[in-house]
């Protein structure tokens, strides 16, 4: 900020508001940080700029609007496509086997499709767990495809088995966005005849 260089504020939406309001000045016109505790104000140089991350997930805080203002452009990167996943993998595993690259890249294609959360991070752990487990008895008949769904379960857990099931369950409690349908999606399954929003003309 003082010489004229680029901060990377990585997963921002991770700070509560009153980290964000005392950066406020600095993200606008004013373009200065304030210590009332110590009473300073420092200027930041012309040169200096701020890049934002942010990720979509339960455990972050909704960033106020005064901030988002400030915070412009904003720019969408969606999953990468199959060949790009294939090389991030690759280059982070360069030793694993092509057969369970290939079969975690297309995991991760058909998870991105039906919109759920398995990230190229997911398919890093699952194929390290895999590689070490194979490594364990490599001349079982069935290794790479036994020890590849262990790895999915244990890695990802149950609705990783089951990407279809898991998304439409997802899509049944959320309604397709991170945000729950009503009070009752927090205390009934989405199924259970006592959730007060269930359809009531549903088939038994």
């Amino acid at each position: 900020m003082l010489r004229g260089g680029v901060c990377l504020l990585d997963e921002g939406n991770r700070m509560n508001e009153k980290s964000w309001a005392s950066l406020a000045p600095l993200f606008d016109q004013r373009r200065y940080v304030e210590s009332i505790v110590a009473g300073i104000t420092l200027s930041a140089h012309p040169d200096f700029r701020a890049a934002v991350t942010m990720n979509q997930d339960e455990s972050t805080y909704e960033v106020p609007d005064y901030i988002l203002s400030r915070l412009q452009p904003t720019l969408q990167l969606g999953f990468p496509g199959k060949q790009d996943e294939m090389a991030i993998l690759q280059y982070h595993l360069p030793f694993a086997e092509p057969q369970m690259l290939a079969m975690t890249v297309e995991f991760l294609q058909q998870s991105h499709q039906l919109k759920l959360d398995f990230s190229p991070r997911d398919g890093i752990n699952l194929l390290r767990y895999a590689m070490k487990r194979l490594a364990q008895d490599p001349t079982h008949p069935v290794a790479k495809d036994a020890v590849w769904r262990e790895a999915l379960e244990k890695c990802l857990g149950d609705d990783a088995l089951d990407i279809e099931a898991a998304a439409q369950r997802r899509a049944r409690t959320l309604g397709g966005d991170s945000v729950p349908l009503g009070l009752g999606d927090f205390f009934f399954d989405p199924d259970d005849p006592l959730h007060p929003d269930r359809e009531e003309d549903e088939e038994e």
